[in-house]
């Protein structure tokens, strides 16, 4: 279970220019469910996930994951325990190195390792069963670097990599969004079945209403650092959910 409690985060502190995002924000999300977070740009999904996995310091509040505090921890600590998929294909995995090499990296996270040493040979094939998980032939290119892997192929390599050490919590950063409507169908039914498979508690930002109401359990809508919606996946339509994301828009431009 994650848990936030007020929560505060501001930009440009004491200029002209100063935005207050956050005010004494809170949220608890619900162990081994997928919760979806939606909203305009600007609204503070990405920075909420940012705050929560320590890439930026909140200014005050609380994080707790399972009930332990991870408020004061670095980022490098709290990924431990954190999975994340980014929104590039290109940031959750290393482009230089080989599948191989980067399925070995995962395995090892949170843990000492030499370079010399990161590959074990009886690990190749738990690396390969689970590339084969993706139907994308991926087992089968071990040696293949993944700068010449297709955009899909990289986010599909990028959420087994997230998944593999069954963490905590499993944060998706609209990690469909550069993808083609065929590849992210194939990477949210994946993701879905990741999901399921290790019950693990996840935040995923989307602005696909379809996809958010689809492959969620719960819905939160953003809007200033506030919820403006938070219900049921099952409770709520996509021209509900359509309706106040325009009006929030309407607002913003007017």
């Amino acid at each position: 279970m994650l848990k936030i409690k007020n929560l505060s985060k501001s930009f440009n502190a004491e200029t002209e220019n100063e935005i207050n995002l956050f005010n004494n924000f809170n949220l608890t999300i619900e162990k081994n469910k997928c919760t979806a977070i939606i909203g305009p740009n600007g609204c503070g999904k990405s920075t909420l996930l940012n705050m929560i996995c320590g890439s930026i310091a909140a200014d005050r509040g609380q994080i707790y994951l399972n009930n332990n505090d991870i408020s004061k921890l670095k980022e490098e600590q709290r990924s431990n325990n954190i999975g994340r998929v980014f929104q590039d294909p290109s940031m959750g995995v290393s482009p230089s190195l080989t599948i191989l090499e980067n399925m070995a990296l995962a395995d090892k996270k949170g843990e000492k390792f030499a370079l010399k040493r990161l590959i074990k040979r009886n690990n190749i094939d738990k690396y390969k069963d689970l590339l084969m998980t993706l139907d994308l032939g991926l087992e089968d290119k071990l040696d293949t670097k993944v700068k010449f892997l297709s955009g899909g192929q990289r986010q599909s390599l990028s959420l087994i990599m997230a998944a593999m050490k069954h963490p905590d919590l499993l944060l998706l950063d609209e990690h469909t969004a550069a993808l083609d409507p065929k590849t992210s169908n194939v990477i949210m039914k994946k993701t879905k079945e990741l999901i399921k498979k290790y019950s693990m508690t996840t935040i995923m930002i989307s602005h696909n209403m379809k996809d958010a109401l689809e492959y969620s359990d719960r819905v939160i809508m953003l809007d200033k650092g506030e919820i403006v919606l938070d219900k049921p996946s099952r409770e709520v339509s996509e021209k509900e959910l359509m309706g106040i994301y325009i009006a929030k828009l309407n607002e913003f431009v007017a």
